[in-house]
């Protein structure tokens, strides 16, 4: 029953946390990471070329997003090679067939405690910025930017590095 659970109601934003004994990192907002630009993949890239880009690139996974902008979920090395190996894809089949579309989002202007737990179900989570998009016509409309890959081995170097003891 997710909500009856405040780490769920947390993560998807329906309750503030009210954790009275708060690390001196908590409310800090998750652009501090620094994170680097993340590399992405468009869904038509083969699982061959995947696995040669991460390699080449020495990235772990990487986010699949539509050139539409649509963040279609993560793609990583080990879940790609485990895949071909089993027979469950092949080398050509596009990438979107080893991606994992459960993935969870967060806003640079998020804290880090909100970050905390949401890594402490998931490996990852996709930073995203919203921005607006104007058309030649005169409309807009709010996309979603990829902005980084936050893993709990950044949030853990960061809250080292910065320790305030």
């Amino acid at each position: 029953s997710k909500f009856v659970n405040d780490k769920w109601m947390i993560k998807n934003g329906f309750l503030n946390d009210v954790q009275e004994h708060k690390p001196w990192w908590w409310n800090i907002k998750v652009q501090k990471l620094n994170l680097s630009a993340p590399l992405i993949l468009l869904p038509e890239v083969s699982c061959q070329k995947a696995i040669e880009i991460l390699q080449e690139k020495g990235y772990d996974q990487a986010p699949v997003v539509a050139e539409s902008g649509l963040i279609l979920g993560m793609v990583t090395l080990s879940n790609t090679l485990t895949s071909v190996l089993a027979g469950k894809a092949e080398f050509s089949d596009p990438v979107t067939k080893v991606t994992y579309d459960q993935f969870s989002k967060i806003g640079l202007e998020d804290s880090l405690g909100k970050l905390s737990c949401i890594l402490e179900n998931d490996h990852f989570a996709i930073v995203v910025h919203e921005q607006m998009q104007c058309s030649g016509n005169g409309s807009s409309y709010m996309k979603q930017m990829v902005f980084g890959v936050v893993t709990a081995m950044d949030l853990l170097t960061f809250v080292s590095r910065n320790d305030k003891k």
